[in-house]
């Protein structure tokens, strides 16, 4: 609007060399044209190492779907630090994060987080969602694998009187379990929603997913639902040969970016020529983890090769994807440095 074009200009006559906007972030913490913000509202222990953020995005935030994830940023020590976490509330609900201690940015968020902070926010993705068309669900999850699912149960089945969802969840114990009595409420209000834990430490075993007894045990009807999985490695990995032995249909959310196996390249020295360093990596160690060894601040996100905000210019060298063992490169082309690894020498503009 020439108005609002013409009280800017107005503003920042007074203002220089301050922008308008760096005041009115005084006000508002959530004013930036530039980056998307969120305001925290409240932090609720879950478990002893676990808590959900809830905060109130600012403008340019689109409403999550139930299961997608979002990129976080978080300052530490004067440096700010991406990851990317499952949004565990129900569709149209004000988001929230639940975070467990594990690994440096998680661990902040869990012990340094307070209500009124200010977290750097990047839009939801991923299409780990509901089906469109209802019908009989089965959800698979392990440990910290429920936050997405809980953003599902949360949105089906209290606006769903025909909701019919089996969840199969397995943690160590009672103790640490997420959402635990919140779940044990919903199974009490709503007749089409079953829980069945699996507590390891009370079983002496994890759940097997590589036979059938236990699914037969906990849900006799697996074969006949739409099933959904998100948990560790070995966990989705186990669930995905099931289902692809009975021919069934499994949608996985994956926490780590899936190694194809003899996939991690020959290693190799990774020079970053901004940065003036030099590493040896072997052939297990990304490129992204060869930077941080060295010291260096480099850009990520999801750090399993979805969100590309790893992407780093190659200037020499070819690197090889974890994912598909796949080896590529040319000068110039953008590589996805959490999901590669050296092939030979390497030079990053980095």
């Amino acid at each position: 609007m020439p108005q609002l074009r013409l009280f800017t200009r107005l503003a920042s006559a007074f203002t220089t060399p301050r922008s308008p906007e760096d005041f009115l972030r005084l006000v508002d913490p959530l004013a930036s044209a530039r980056q998307l913000r969120g305001l925290v509202t409240s932090v609720v222990p879950e478990t002893a190492d676990s808590v959900t953020i809830r905060f109130r995005p600012g403008r340019g935030w689109n409403p999550h779907e139930a299961g997608q994830w979002a990129r976080i940023g978080v300052e530490i020590d004067g440096v700010r630090h991406w990851r990317s976490y499952s949004l565990s509330t129900g569709a149209g609900q004000d988001p929230a994060i639940t975070v467990t201690a594990m690994g440096k940015v998680s661990t902040a968020l869990v012990r340094g987080t307070r209500p009124g902070d200010v977290l750097f926010l990047a839009p939801p993705e991923g299409d780990f969602v509901l089906p469109e068309s209802p019908r009989p669900l089965l959800m698979l999850t392990a440990g910290s694998g429920l936050t997405p699912v809980m953003s599902m149960i949360r949105t089906l089945v209290p606006r769903r009187a025909d909701a019919d969802l089996v969840l199969v969840h397995s943690s160590r114990s009672p103790e640490e379990s997420l959402f635990r009595e919140e779940l044990l409420e919903l199974t009490d209000q709503f007749p089409g929603f079953r829980l069945v834990q699996w507590f390891t430490g009370e079983r002496g075993r994890r759940l097997d997913l590589a036979a059938t007894a236990d699914l037969d045990s906990a849900c006799p009807d697996w074969r006949d639902r739409a099933a959904y999985a998100c948990g560790p490695a070995d966990f989705l990995d186990a669930a995905e040969s099931l289902w692809q032995r009975e021919e069934g249909e499994l949608r996985v959310e994956r926490f780590a970016a899936v190694v194809a196996p003899g996939s991690g390249g020959e290693g190799g020295r990774v020079t970053f020529e901004k940065s003036d360093k030099e590493v040896e990596a072997d052939s297990g160690t990304t490129l992204l983890a060869a930077g941080e060894g060295a010291g260096l601040m480099m850009r990520s996100g999801c750090r399993m090769g979805i969100c590309h905000a790893c992407v780093t210019p190659l200037l020499s060298g070819q690197v090889r994807d974890t994912r598909t063992g796949e080896v590529h490169g040319e000068p110039g082309h953008l590589v996805q440095t959490c999901v590669s690894t050296a092939a030979g020498p390497v030079s990053l503009d980095a």
